[in-house]
């Protein structure tokens, strides 16, 4: 999730005639995510079709993942990007934040008493339920996975004992509740823009309690599936028992919404990559090496020897804005509104720097260059960094308050630097890239067994009460149709 204060939560995970989701993603099947932006007691008797489904999918080897999104990430638009996934045995579908910035995947449950029963856009929020899905089991206190995630053995744990969680966020809202292993479903990629239903058993948190901007109805979901480095990842999860690679991808539309996330080995387009900065936080981070505002290079601080700093960035789908040390953010605000001499700044709401403005933002505006070792460089257009807000244009650029780049100093570039970009994560190689991208077509994955190569597509689940009609419907009026031709 985010890690400095977030106007907005970013979430991810993916019928008749009806009030619910894009018919196309009514299934999480496979390796491939559906993204859309924002900002009880007994075990349930299970019919015997439903346990062979289970059983028939169990050992399915995944190599591709499609995800689907939904959702937007502009600040003035209530902007995050969630997907929906299937829970338990039977499945239920859950709508999720797909977060690269943490690490663990928690949902709501049953026994929560301050958890929403509405959310985001009027979604209609559903509890996990242990005790309802045949594949539940608890995780308890001696476990490795516990003291994996606690870093040691945990202290005054005894037999039977739950292993605990506890997720706090830099927005001061957070998680607690215990462990639970179950069966999560998910679309495998297997065809061209063609996925099957997949699963894997994979440790996640069963929510009990949740605090601060988790309880705000506008962009509450069902929870946060976190895509970090470490080990209690889900993607690390499912790559240790060979169902995925470490890799994955995402490309978020900031005109129509929705997106591309993608668990594979992405080969087209073809993406210029950097190295990970290894340290022991769940976050994604690259050395920047220089900001170009238009054609001029800002004049970064240096060291005691001449060299000019590197500036430790945080790329983070779960933060909306962009933050700056107050070192880099000052001259690249001056120098971005140094055409425009008399513009008046002020600031709205205590936290955006606007003015006001009539004409096109691209054509009175210069771009911002960030530049990072291996000659990667990420290019912000005026139209992705500037948004409207009431009569004024706001920059999405914000102050982090710092005084000086140091090496708790951090660049954190969110979905509003992001989107219109495919980014990818490689974990197996330790690297990040990205390539400006029309995020409303498709990428290639390759399939590491067979060498065959896929197209994966963009999806925008649909948040909002639409009238679907199912194939069998459309069936069944054909079908009536030639009864009343033949009368």
């Amino acid at each position: 999730m985010s890690i400095i204060p977030s106007l907005l939560i970013t979430s991810l995970f993916i019928s008749s005639l009806t009030c619910t989701s894009n018919p196309d993603h009514d299934h999480f099947n496979g390796a491939v995510f559906n993204v859309m932006s924002k900002f009880n007691g007994r075990k349930k008797a299970v019919l015997l079709s439903d346990l062979k489904a289970h059983d028939s999918i169990r050992h399915f080897h995944v190599l591709a993942v499609d995800i689907g999104l939904g959702g937007i990430g502009r600040p003035n638009a209530v902007g995050l990007y969630y997907a929906k996934i299937g829970i338990g045995t039977p499945p239920r579908d859950y709508y999720v934040q797909v977060d690269t910035g943490s690490d663990i995947m928690w949902i709501n449950c049953a026994h929560c008493q301050t958890c929403l029963k509405k959310g985001y856009h009027g979604l209609d929020l559903t509890l996990y339920n242990p005790n309802e899905s045949l594949t539940s089991a608890r995780v308890t206190c001696d476990q490795k996975f516990c003291a994996d995630i606690n870093r040691g053995t945990v202290g005054g744990c005894r037999p039977n004992v739950s292993c605990m969680f506890t997720e706090y966020y830099k927005d001061g809202s957070g998680s607690l509740g215990y462990f639970i292993r179950d069966v999560v479903q998910y679309d495998s990629v297997s065809g061209d823009l063609e996925t099957k239903l997949a699963n894997g058993s994979v440790i996640f948190g069963c929510g009990a309690s949740q605090s601060g901007n988790l309880l705000n109805s506008e962009d509450a979901l069902d929870g946060i599936i976190g895509f970090g480095k470490s080990n209690a990842s889900v993607i690390s999860q499912l790559a240790s028992y060979g169902k995925v690679k470490k890799m994955f991808a995402h490309c978020l539309d900031g005109e129509n919404g929705g997106g591309i996330f993608a668990i594979g080995h992405v080969v087209q387009p073809k993406v210029n990559s950097t190295r990970l900065i290894q340290d022991q936080s769940a976050y994604y981070s690259v050395n920047m090496t220089g900001i170009k505002v238009g054609t001029e290079f800002l004049n970064l601080t240096t060291d005691s020897y001449g060299k000019t700093k590197k500036a430790k960035t945080v790329i983070d789908s779960g933060t909306t804005l962009a933050y700056l040390p107050e070192v880099i953010y000052k001259p690249l605000v001056k120098k971005i509104v140094a055409g425009h001499s008399g513009m008046r700044l002020r600031l709205l709401q205590d936290q955006y720097t606007c003015f006001e403005y009539s004409g096109s933002v691209d054509d009175g505006f210069p771009a911002v260059t960030f530049y990072f070792e291996n000659s990667l460089f990420l290019k912000v257009y005026p139209r992705d960094y500037l948004f409207p807000l009431d009569e004024f244009l706001c920059f999405g650029w914000q102050n982090n308050g710092r005084d000086s780049l140091s090496s708790e100093d951090r660049i954190i570039l969110g979905d509003l630097v992001l989107s219109n970009k495919l980014v990818l994560y490689d974990l197996e190689n330790q690297t990040i890239g990205w390539t400006e991208y029309n995020c409303s077509s498709s990428i290639a994955l390759k399939d590491e067994i067979t060498g065959v190569v896929h197209l994966v597509g963009s999806h925008m689940i649909s948040s909002a009460c639409n009238l679907i009609i199912h194939k069998d419907i459309i069936f069944l009026l054909l079908i009536v149709l030639m009864n009343l031709t033949n009368l």
